[in-house]
């Protein structure tokens, strides 16, 4: 059987391997647009305060990879799927412009949630969604503090990854200004109590938080961003954090059905048979969409053991946690997830 997988995230890579350890002989394929290995996205927004983090976050090589038998495209992008073909086109370092699959399994995860209103405006500020990013923003900091200034930067967003790097920023010696829309932060995972916690720690450790902001443009003037709310106020760099968007670009135009996520059933199926969606990307019948390491490993190990026919009943979600990487914050409750 061939087996295809796009993405190198924690999906497609726990896939590839149980998959892998259930069947020695099936032919599998990981593409990614990726080059520098298999990642840690949840220690991208503590890429601040640890010095060896280009380093440290890569939790495997991609050649380590292809000693277990996984053929690793790296550096490359699917194009198209062509489901009557069964096959993906791709455009890339490979010398192969198509490649044929009996299973495909898309774990193309997201990508950083732009407001339509700053569209216009991508040119002047950063996203935190990847390690390409993090280099981005770790090689402008650097340069700041070459000229030893300490960089100002105002973050756009008070959720869970804002509230993180305004924390590492914070931590790390740095400016931070956190814009939030709402009136408190983090409001979809935290109840109103840990929300007010949560902001005496950010403030506390340096962060200038600012609430029921509109913020409804930026500006460049000469080497400063400038945010627009009520009044225009300057800084060195600007990130925006506003949430994710899962990556459902090939798929909807493979004709394959797509809502929030990629739609599937509670077997990880596609409306196409031969087609799973994992991670981020995958929308369950129930409208989730499961953004979380540990659910997310879960659907990868469940979907090897299904293609290999070792599991007959459908997944489950496991029962999970999860906690804000901001510095010296404990919530009281649980987490809405």
């Amino acid at each position: 059987m061939r087996v295809i997988i796009i993405g190198s995230g924690v999906a497609g890579v726990s896939f590839a391997e149980k998959f892998r350890s259930h069947s020695k002989d099936d032919e599998i394929t990981l593409i990614t647009k990726e080059n520098d290995g298999y990642y840690s996205r949840p220690l991208l927004s503590r890429g601040f305060s640890k010095n060896d983090i280009e380093q440290s976050i890569i939790l495997k090589p991609f050649d380590k990879l292809r000693a277990s038998g996984i053929n690793v495209i790296s550096g490359a992008e699917i194009t198209s799927i062509d489901r009557g073909d069964k096959s993906v086109a791709i455009t890339g370092p490979s010398q192969e412009k198509s490649i044929h699959y009996d299973k495909l399994v898309v774990a193309t995860g997201s990508s950083a949630f732009i407001p339509p209103p700053f569209m216009p405006y991508n040119a002047l500020f950063f996203c935190l969604n990847s390690l390409v990013d993090l280099k981005a923003l770790r090689k402008f900091r650097q340069g700041l503090l070459n000229q030893n200034r300490r960089p100002e930067w105002a973050i756009i967003g008070g959720g869970l990854i804002g509230c993180e790097v305004a924390s590492d920023l914070a931590v790390s010696g740095d400016n931070v200004t956190l814009f939030h829309a709402m009136d408190r932060l983090m409001e979809r995972q935290l109840v109103a109590e840990d929300s007010a916690l949560l902001l005496e720690v950010l403030k506390n450790s340096g962060v200038n938080v600012l609430l029921n902001q509109n913020v409804h443009g930026f500006a460049k003037q000469e080497n400063k961003v400038c945010v627009k709310t009520d009044m225009t106020t300057e800084f060195d760099a600007l990130i925006v954090s506003c949430g994710f968007k899962p990556r459902t670009e090939l798929a909807g135009l493979a004709g394959l059905e797509v809502g929030r996520g990629i739609k599937v059933n509670q077997f990880m199926q596609t409306s196409d048979e031969s087609i799973y969606a994992l991670g981020d990307v995958a929308e369950l019948p129930n409208g989730k969409l499961y953004a979380f390491i540990l659910p997310i490993r879960s659907q990868a190990h469940w979907l090897a053991g299904f293609l290999a026919g070792q599991e007959q009943q459908s997944w489950t979600p496991p029962v999970f946690t999860t906690k804000a990487k901001v510095h010296g914050f404990e919530a009281v409750h649980p987490y809405n997830l």
